[in-house]
This record gives C-alpha cells, sequence and structure tokens, in this order.
C-alpha cells in the first residue's frame, strides 16, 4: 500500500466510507483524512453528510455540486453514442464514478494530499472504475481502499466505527443497497439476490407501477441539436432541469424500470433492478432520429461503436485511449444529428410516433408508392444482376 500522509477520501455518509476515517488514521498511520461528498442531484441534504464527515475525524469535509458536468459532459457524451450496456441498462450509475474520481484527483491536487480512497468492496464494478480512472487522470497517486482490505463484517465495521464515536444506523437498515443520483437509481442485494424474486413495489421510487399510472397518453416532442437533447415541447431546456422534467414525466406513466442479470467486470453476474425514466427516453429517441439522418453505412457502424463504448464505460476506461478515439468518431456522427422526435408515453411504454428534421435525408418521392413516386425501377434488375453476381457464381461451383 505505501504509507500515505494526507489523503481526499469519497464520501457517501454511509457506514463504510465513514469508517473508513478513523480507520485510515488508526490502523494506516494516515494524519489527515479530507472528505469529499458529490452532488450528482440526489437530492440529499448535503449538509448532514459534511458535519458527520467532521464528526467522524475528517480534517476537511468538502461538498462539490458537479450535477451540470454530470449531465453535459458525461451523460450527454454516452447518450450521443446510444450507450446501453448489454443493450440494457443505460449507466446511470457507472457514468458517474469517473466524475467523482476526477473530482478526487483535482481536490488532491488542490490540497497537496499523497493519496485518494474510496469505501468499495473487493466484489463490485465501482473499485474498478475509481481505481484505472484515478490511475489515467494521475498515476503518480496512491489510491487507497479500506472497505476491500479491513475483512470486517457489517456488524463488526458497525461496531468499530462507535469506539470513535461514529454513531451505529438508528433505523433498521434497508436490506437493499441502493445507488442513485440525478440519471436514476440502482436497487440490489436483499431479496433481489435472488433471481427468481419479483420485486416489490415499495423498491421504486421514480417510477409508478403500471396499475397506478394515467389512463390517458401524455405525448412529449424532445428536440436535439448535434446528437444533444435540448428542448422539451418545443422549449428550450437547460440540460439538468431537462432531465428532471423528462424523469417526472416519464415516470409518472410507469416508464423507465429495468430488471436485469449483468454479467460484472470482476466475473460474477448480478441481478440489479434499474430505475432511468429520462435516460432511457432520450437514448430510444436519439437512436430513432439518428435512423432519419444518418447514412445507412455510418448507422450501422456506429452500432457496433455503441456496443463497444458502453462496455468500456461499464469497464471503467471512461479516459482511455480507445475511449477518446471512440469520442471524436461518435463527435463527427453528430453534426447532422438535430431535430424533433415525438413521443408517446402510456402504460409503461415510450413509443415514438413521430420525427422530423431539416437534415433529414428521408426523400418521400423515392419511398411512396403513389404517382409521385420518382423511383427508377428499370435501374434495380441491372442492379440485382450485379449485387446477386457472387451468390449466383458461388451457386453455379456447388450444384
Amino acid at each position: 500500500m505505501g504509507r500515505a500522509t494526507k489523503v481526499v477520501l469519497a464520501y457517501s455518509g454511509g457506514v463504510d466510507t465513514s469508517v473508513c476515517i478513523p480507520y485510515l488514521k488508526q490502523e494506516w498511520g494516515v494524519e489527515e483524512v479530507i472528505t469529499l461528498a458529490a452532488d450528482l442531484g440526489q437530492g440529499d441534504e448535503l449538509e448532514p453528510v459534511r458535519e458527520k464527515a467532521l464528526k467522524s475525524g475528517a480534517t476537511e469535509s468538502l461538498v462539490v455540486d458537479a450535477t451540470e458536468s454530470f449531465v453535459k459532459d458525461y451523460a450527454f457524451a454516452a447518450l450521443q453514442a446510444n450507450a446501453l450496456y448489454e443493450n440494457r441498462y443505460p449507466l446511470s450509475t457507472a457514468l458517474a464514478r469517473p466524475l467523482i474520481a476526477k473530482l478526487l484527483v483535482d481536490a488532491a491536487q488542490k490540497y497537496g494530499a499523497d493519496a485518494v480512497a474510496h469505501g468499495c468492496t473487493g466484489k463490485g464494478n465501482d473499485q474498478v472504475r475509481f481505481d484505472v480512472s484515478i490511475a489515467a487522470l494521475n498515476p503518480k497517486l496512491k489510491v487507497l481502499a479500506p472497505a476491500r482490505e479491513w475483512g470486517m463484517s457489517r456488524e463488526e465495521t458497525i461496531a468499530y466505527g462507535e469506539r470513535f464515536g461514529i454513531p451505529s444506523p438508528v433505523k433498521k437498515s434497508s436490506p437493499y443497497s441502493i445507488d442513485r443520483n440525478l440519471l436514476g437509481r440502482s436497487i440490489e442485494a436483499g431479496p433481489l439476490e435472488d433471481p427468481k424474486h419479483e420485486p416489490l413495489e415499495e423498491i421504486y421510487l421514480m417510477t409508478k407501477a403500471i396499475a397506478d399510472t394515467p389512463d390517458e397518453p401524455e405525448y412529449v416532442e424532445i428536440g436535439f441539436e448535434k446528437g444533444i437533447p435540448t428542448q422539451l415541447n418545443g422549449r428550450a431546456t437547460a440540460p439538468v432541469e431537462l432531465i428532471k422534467q423528462l424523469n417526472t414525466m416519464a415516470g409518472n406513466h410507469g416508464v423507465g424500470r429495468i430488471d436485469m442479470v449483468e454479467n460484472r467486470l470482476v466475473g460474477i453476474k448480478s441481478r440489479e433492478i434499474y430505475e432511468t425514466p429520462a435516460l432511457l427516453v432520450l437514448i430510444q429517441a436519439h437512436r430513432d432520429l439518428e435512423s432519419l439522418t444518418l447514412t445507412a453505412d455510418v448507422t450501422h457502424y456506429k452500432r457496433g461503436i455503441e456496443e463497444t463504448y458502453s462496455q468500456m464505460i461499464y469497464n471503467g476506461l471512461w479516459y482511455s485511449p480507445l475511449k477518446g478515439a471512440l469520442d471524436a468518431f461518435v463527435q463527427k456522427t453528430q453534426e447532422r444529428v438535430s431535430g424533433t422526435v415525438k413521443i408517446k408515453l402510456f402504460k409503461g411504454n415510450a413509443t415514438i410516433v413521430g420525427r422530423w428534421s431539416d437534415q433529414s435525408l428521408y426523400t418521400p418521392d423515392l419511398a411512396t408508392y403513389g404517382a409521385d413516386d420518382k423511383f427508377d425501377h428499370k435501374a434495380a434488375e441491372g442492379f440485382i444482376y450485379v449485387w446477386g453476381l457472387p451468390t449466383r457464381i458461388w451457386s453455379q461451383q456447388n450444384h
């Protein structure tokens, strides 16, 4: 591990990250622990979190509002790439990790720390995302992960904290492990560890049960400029506000629930529940607008890139050279992706019912089967002859 004297700790206010403070000082000889809590729109009041860090022994307790950067620099970049891990999960939690890593590295530089720390365990994806991102941003900085090494059970961790004045959780802790930010919620553990167990309705906060959704559909028009959502129902809407409004609208109609068994980077399968109303609707709308504005070859090639891109985010490689190269490709494709997509929200479904764009490659004169048809039907015969020539030659040789 190596000795560290001043450490910046990613801090949430929970049991593990609180216990990390005295543990780093008592067991690992750290002199100063500076905590950093990132406000990513999770809706919590962070002042009590800041105060708890100081009571737990932190020298300084930082709270950084990074919500706007989270949406503009991370979520929207992933949206332009239609990033869905295993074609289902829009990476709402994973996207927060490279940003928090950047905040840790920036704070370490500002305060002259020689190490950063996090409270991740050894079984999850987040430890990889933090460690690799930090190494990419500053390879000289040590990364400490006390919870990965201390080998204490939850009960032992709470007891250790109590020895240093950290109060144990007063209410019976939920059996679920929940992470949330502006983009959504992830829920795991407890009864959900049995993949055949149907999730109880109590775990959902952002999305209504279908039985409780409105009996009339709601339509929403999302306007994009170069692949970035900028308008809701014809009104210019700032990034954070756009996500908030769309979360509310889509969640009200039961849109945005995901129940999946995903493949973690560390080699195990994990049953995860996600609520990501806005992000799922935006990816669906953005992908549809691309079908109108991108050529066939770019569209098809980009699909393969999107899978790689989503895997890289999930696997903690946001700051890697390949991700940077793919960003350049994605940005080039987005130059024409401007227009509007109309979506019908109803009973758990977000259905695209219309799309239009000044950059549209859809040509009515060529697409129509009516009297206005301008397509040269005579050209089809020669085209088919040349197109099918390799197949015909192969067939002649094998029959």
